[in-house]
């Protein structure tokens, strides 16, 4: 993982899991394009506002509901990741389960921190 300039954390070119693995969102894949094109169209929605010198109030209504979106997504993809990963790692056991619990439990505190 690499860090980008607004401190995110983006994928690195040697990502732990090899490009071909099966993830735990995969089952539910266009389900979640779906819910982020949504997510998107809120976005561009906001954009639209500000262009359109909305009330800043009613633009803080929209960027509420497009915050919950995207953490309830991030949950959802949280949930299918312990089902899925985590899961999975426990049955391989070994240190495979530690590794993937300590991404769980970072992913969750960066949850808690946006």
């Amino acid at each position: 993982m690499t860090t980008t300039e607004a401190g995110a954390t983006a994928p690195s070119e040697t990502a732990s899991e090899p490009a071909h693995t099966t993830h735990g969102y995969h089952k539910q894949k266009d389900e979640h394009l779906k819910r982020l094109r949504r997510i998107e169209g809120q976005i561009r929605g906001l954009q639209r506002m500000v262009d359109e010198d909305t009330y800043c109030i009613d633009i803080l209504t929209q960027v509420s509901a497009s915050t919950k979106a995207l953490q309830s997504f991030a949950l959802q993809l949280l949930e299918e990741h312990l089902r899925h990963c985590v899961a999975d790692a426990a049955l391989k056991g070994g240190d495979e389960i530690d590794t993937k619990v300590d991404e769980a439990t970072k992913a969750i505190g960066r949850l808690l921190r946006s």
